[in-house]
């Protein structure tokens, strides 16, 4: 079913299987995809076609200055005909949510994703209401044109599992994916692999990988060894540490094994670490690079021998 699930998202999103493998990986573990790129290089289309292809619900919202919280959690409205309050959803309540330009919102319409990226749930009025399982929010954001954007807060930054990149395709890829533009072979013409209880089923076949105590000891010091990195404001988090041991599990099983190695944590680190790391002012100046940064640390930490 996984390769089924590969196959027919890059029949659509051509020419970026591993970009694809991250967003499996974070479906599979729970966690939540900040596309980062410019404009125009698929990524509400990628945000679409993972949803058509596990036959889920998927809502989007165009992120503006004006956008209230209400439009994301939804709202009580008085019913005048029965005589009580009713709960009218908002955008959240989908498998998939695509939050198109999430950093074009303030902070406060921003916030509003939190509880749900984190518990599962929204409260209105308080009331709670739980969200569709599985759920995954997918934002995007334009690292280019920064004029009347609100720049995420770290808090924001971290219920993100992973910072992707998409960068731009390869001759042969870019041809083909304009090829099927022409041909109308696009994601809300092409037909589910699975549906959202097989979904729900890989998911819990992916929590039985076993991940040894020595590995994540192993996870365990790399967050650490971020935290002792003087390049950095500061380290990862502790969240941090769980999203890398969740994502290697979950890692493994997409690749079809049942324990997680050593190279599975080393796959996912950058994409996973990156947006929670910031450079110091020093490290800006000598123009220091995160991601080469986080490869070095990786490998400085001690590799487990079972």
């Amino acid at each position: 079913m996984i390769n089924r699930l590969r196959q027919r998202i890059n029949e659509v999103f051509v020419g970026k299987a591993d970009v694809v493998d991250d967003v499996l990986v974070c479906l599979l573990s729970g966690g939540h995809v900040l596309l980062e790129d410019v404009p125009g290089v698929g990524k509400t289309t990628l945000a679409r076609t993972v949803a058509e292809a596990v036959g889920a619900d998927f809502g989007r919202i165009q992120f503006t200055p004006d956008t209230l919280p209400s439009d994301i959690t939804g709202i009580t409205v008085y019913n005048s005909k029965s005589g009580e309050f009713e709960y009218r959803s908002g955008a959240i309540m989908h498998h998939f949510l695509l939050a198109d330009e999430i950093n074009r919102t303030s902070p406060k319409t921003q916030s509003s994703l939190l509880e749900a990226m984190a518990e599962g749930q929204v409260t209105v009025d308080g009331t709670v209401y739980k969200l569709y399982d599985p759920f995954m929010v997918i934002a995007t954001q334009n690292p280019v044109e920064f004029l009347g954007t609100y720049p995420l807060p770290e808090a924001q930054l971290d219920r993100f599992m992973m910072r992707l990149s998409i960068g731009y395709p390869e001759k042969e890829s870019e041809i083909a994916l304009t090829r099927n533009s022409l041909e109308n072979k696009t994601a809300d013409r092409m037909s589910a692999v699975c549906s959202t209880d097989d979904i729900r089923r890989l998911k819990k076949e992916a929590e039985t990988v076993h991940l040894s105590d020595k590995l994540l000891e192993y996870i365990q010091e790399i967050s650490v060894l971020t935290r002792k990195e003087e390049s950095f404001v500061m380290g990862a988090s502790p969240r941090a540490t769980i999203f890398l041991a969740r994502a290697s599990r979950a890692r493994a099983y997409l690749d079809g094994r049942d324990f997680v190695k050593p190279d599975d944590v080393k796959a996912i680190s950058v994409n996973t670490l990156h947006h929670r790391l910031s450079l110091t002012s020093q490290a800006k100046i000598k123009k220091e690079n995160i991601d080469s940064i986080i490869k070095g640390l990786v490998l400085k930490a001690r590799i487990p021998v079972e």
